[in-house]
């Protein structure tokens, strides 16, 4: 009994510091624009690392989506603690949560006092934990009511396309500022080929998770690429546009397949 106690008393205070660690989270990426810190607002920053893989500005508006999914989770999970039918939401992946709320404030801090190399070192950490989660939570599959998928999978599901990109682009700003360069990989070539890594993570969430939500996030971040392409310079970017084109065709024709199997089933 008392074991038992101790338990409940432990997941409790796990779920009460999820939710202290996502308002943590909140502010502090609010003060990195507002402040900012070290006199740089984030997307400042990037500006300072020129790719062109990064989408136009209105792009990360998507940010405020994934917080708001992300505070429904929080507060599902402290729900799930109190449920007759638990699905155990909090000892499942509440640490890991935690250690990605951990990981977005570890790195704020680094890219905002540029340490570049430890800026990709916490995003490539952050990236396998929100993995682990979604894991966990099983995205793709069945599981309990809308509810639980709605506060559950859907916001991992949009959270870890969000760092998938966020970390296809922190890499790529690592190799503009140590002028990493091969005679044969030109800006333009290594922007493509990030691109049709980030079509391909979308089609294998498709085909192993049915994972509908991440391929259209994923197409959401090409077209923030193409406007911010075409405002810059089209005609230097065309091969680029051209990719992101064929890339979004593919990824809409899958996204259309595994709809088209779901109404089916």
């Amino acid at each position: 009994m008392k074991a038992k106690s101790e338990k409940n008393f432990w997941l409790s205070f796990l779920g009460i510091s999820n939710l202290v660690a996502f308002v943590a989270v909140v502010v502090v990426n609010y003060l990195a624009t507002s402040l900012p810190i070290w006199w740089l607002s984030t997307w400042e920053l990037s500006d300072l690392y020129p790719n062109l893989f990064v989408p136009v500005g209105m792009t990360f508006s998507i940010w405020g989506l994934i917080y708001l999914l992300v505070l429904g989770f929080v507060i599902w999970q402290l729900v799930d603690l109190f449920r007759k039918n638990s699905l155990g939401i909090t000892k499942k992946i509440g640490i890991w949560f935690l250690l990605s709320c951990m990981a977005n404030i570890g790195w704020i801090f680094a890219w905002h006092y540029q340490q570049v190399l430890l800026s990709v070192v916490i995003m490539l950490l952050f990236l396998l934990v929100l993995i682990v989660i979604t894991q966990k939570v099983s995205i793709g599959q069945k599981l309990g009511n809308w509810k639980d998928k709605l506060f559950l999978q859907i916001p991992f599901s949009v959270y870890l396309w969000r760092i998938s990109v966020a970390t296809i682009a922190n890499v790529s700003t690592f190799l503009v500022n140590f002028g990493w360069s091969m005679w044969w990989m030109t800006d333009v070539f290594w922007t493509i080929v990030v691109i049709i890594v980030a079509a391909l993570l979308a089609l294998i969430s498709l085909w192993k998770k049915y994972d509908v939500v991440y391929a259209l996030v994923i197409v959401w971040a090409f077209v923030g690429i193409i406007l911010k392409r075409l405002a810059v310079d089209p005609v230097y970017a065309a091969p680029i546009l051209w990719t992101l084109g064929i890339c979004i065709t593919v990824i809409s024709w899958g996204i259309w397949w595994r709809l088209k199997d779901w109404m089916k089933n």
